[in-house]
């Protein structure tokens, strides 16, 4: 569903989802509720304070886990409410994960 005129599509949650914030060092750690999500970004409901989250970069931890996160920054915080933008591998320089597969060009080495 698109609304609040954005370029991509974002997902409302009809149920409380929750996540987590984490720190890029891994110092703290904010339990959230996930409102809403998008290619881009989110939009959680952060409890306990919201001081930590004036880092430049920190993680969303989608599963409990911790195996599925997103690296991304703050872009807005309105009371408890906080809009997060998701940073890709390949923005600011940073270089996107080779590719697994070998190119046309390159050639198998020969087994032996």
């Amino acid at each position: 569903m698109k609304f609040d005129n954005r370029k991509a599509l974002r997902v409302r949650m009809d149920h409380r989802q929750p996540v987590n914030l984490m720190g890029s060092d891994g110092t703290w750690r904010r339990s959230c509720v996930l409102l809403d999500i998008s290619d881009t970004g989110a939009k959680v409901e952060v409890e306990g304070t919201l001081d930590v989250l004036q880092a430049k970069e920190f993680f969303l931890l989608l599963s409990s886990t911790g195996l599925a996160y997103r690296r991304c920054e703050l872009v807005w915080i309105d009371g408890t409410t906080a809009g997060l933008h998701f940073i890709l591998a390949n923005r600011k320089g940073r270089h996107k994960a080779p590719d697994a597969q070998p190119s046309a060009q390159q050639k198998p080495a020969a087994s032996k």
